[in-house]
């Protein structure tokens, strides 16, 4: 009985542990990275308070959406001075059709803005991850190898489908383009 008792005490922490093993850590990597040849910034949109979004809101109407807030909007200018500041000029900038989104990607002022719904949420619609990440990973792989670098604005759960990693709000992943829907992932840019 003792046994069984101290195995079922134990199983949850086993089960942990070997969680964390799979999970992917990548180092933060310096701003002028984007810069080279070749180069994807998956962004997550700057700070909007909360999760997901209400009930019945409409990509057509932001006053149904959750957005940023005057901190994310800061983080969003300033985050553009940097890329700015380290190269990153004239950016090929593509982003989610969420208000947050779109909202994140002018601010940065990096280049024109292209909605682009492969970049879209699913959080609360997991019926679509599937094609949705499918659409995103054939866009990647349109893209030059060595062209000029490319700033996608999108949410957490797009991120996470090729990291595995948590991304915080205004934070992403650089990625090394290749010919292929699997562009290898070379490190974060962590949030201001």
């Amino acid at each position: 009985m003792k046994k069984t008792v101290r195995l079922l005490f134990l199983l949850p922490l086993f089960v942990l542990l070997a969680s964390l093993s799979r999970c992917t850590v990548a180092e933060p990597l310096p701003l002028t990275e984007l810069a080279k040849p070749g180069r994807v910034l998956m962004l997550r949109h700057a700070q909007a308070p909360g999760v997901g979004d209400p009930p019945g809101f409409r990509l057509d109407e932001c006053s149904t959406q959750r957005n940023l807030d005057d901190s994310g909007r800061r983080q969003a200018r300033a985050l553009g001075t940097r890329l700015a500041n380290a190269g990153v000029a004239n950016a090929r900038v593509y982003s989610s059709q969420w208000c947050r989104c779109l909202e994140t990607a002018r601010l940065l002022q990096l280049g024109p803005v292209s909605e682009l719904p492969a970049l879209n949420s699913f959080f609360e619609r997991s019926q679509e991850r599937d094609a949705t990440i499918a659409a995103l990973r054939s866009f990647l792989a349109s893209l030059p190898a060595d062209g000029p670098p490319v700033v996608l604005i999108t949410h957490q759960v797009t991120i996470n489908a090729f990291t595995s990693a948590g991304t915080p709000s205004g934070g992403g992943s650089i990625f090394q383009l290749d010919g292929t829907g699997n562009p290898r992932w070379l490190g974060t840019l962590p949030a201001d």
